[in-house]
């Protein structure tokens, strides 16, 4: 049944085609077709498939070098994004620190022009401090001479000794300055303690090894070593007056102990005289 099939469209095609090569139209077109063809150009021969497989093998050799120079690139990119990063927080670092400086500067500027200031005014405080110095240590070296005489070659050289260093060139001014109200508190000293010392006094006449009771400024006594003789002085009279041995002579010997440490301290009855009103 199929057999039969098939042999009855082979027939009807082949009738087809033989009445096509018949028709005039199909001779036309057959002909103006092979003459078409025949001005055609001849086609090109193939590529072989070596020389295909080459370029793409070159193709993806470039596409690797180019993904390697993107790589490197992207690598450097992000290397220099990164050290962008740090040296813009040291630029705001140094920012803040600038304006710091700035004020810094600013203060040390103001402190400058204050130092300088100073500087003229001590060149001419230095000029009249000579001066006040002078006055100071003839006013001292008076004092010495109208006070109670104790300690008084002690006193009298660290006058002169004063006196010697205002001409030395060795010495600042602020030092020279030191010395004399270093002199003026040990003078002040004098007068707020008990001191006790050996000594040579005028006893009748002649001179004597004796012990000088000081109580401040306000007494000034002696004892022969030998306790039989004592006296004051009298700082009205300026000279020395001879005491009672009856009276004074066991409160100047207690006086002697307590400024050596040798008592305790405790009330004396000494010839210390009456207060002046002050004028």
């Amino acid at each position: 049944m199929k057999t039969q099939r098939l042999k009855t469209i082979a027939l009807a095609v082949g009738m087809a085609v033989g009445m096509l090569a018949a028709s005039p139209a199909y001779s036309a077109d057959s002909t103006a077709g092979q003459d078409a063809a025949a001005q055609l150009p001849p086609p090109k021969p193939l590529i072989p498939v070596s020389k295909v497989l080459e370029v793409g093998q070159k193709r993806t050799k470039a596409a690797q070098q180019s993904q390697v120079k993107i790589d490197r690139l992207a690598a450097e990119t992000g290397d220099l994004l990164q050290d962008y990063k740090i040296v813009m927080k040291q630029v705001d670092g140094l920012r803040i620190y600038n304006a710091r400086l700035e004020k810094q500067i600013a203060g040390q500027l103001r402190r400058i022009a204050g130092l300088e200031k100073s500087v003229d005014e001590a060149t001419i405080i230095q000029r009249q401090i000579t001066p006040l110095l002078i006055r100071m240590i003839d006013g001292l070296d008076q004092f010495v001479s109208l006070d109670v005489p104790f300690h008084i070659d002690e006193r009298k050289e660290r006058v002169e000794f004063l006196r010697s260093n205002m001409d030395r060139s060795d010495i600042t001014i602020a030092e020279k300055f030191r010395q004399v109200l270093e002199a003026y508190k040990i003078e002040n000293e004098y007068g707020r303690k008990i001191d006790s010392y050996k000594g040579v006094a005028l006893v009748n006449g002649s001179e004597r090894d004796v012990n000088f009771l000081r109580i401040g400024r306000i007494g000034l006594m002696y004892q022969t070593t030998d306790g039989e003789k004592s006296g004051a002085w009298d700082q009205d009279k300026r000279s020395w007056v001879e005491l009672d041995a009856g009276d004074y002579r066991g409160a100047i010997q207690k006086g002697l102990r307590i400024s050596n440490k040798q008592a305790s301290i405790d009330i004396m009855k000494l010839p210390i005289p009456a207060p002046e009103a002050a004028k």
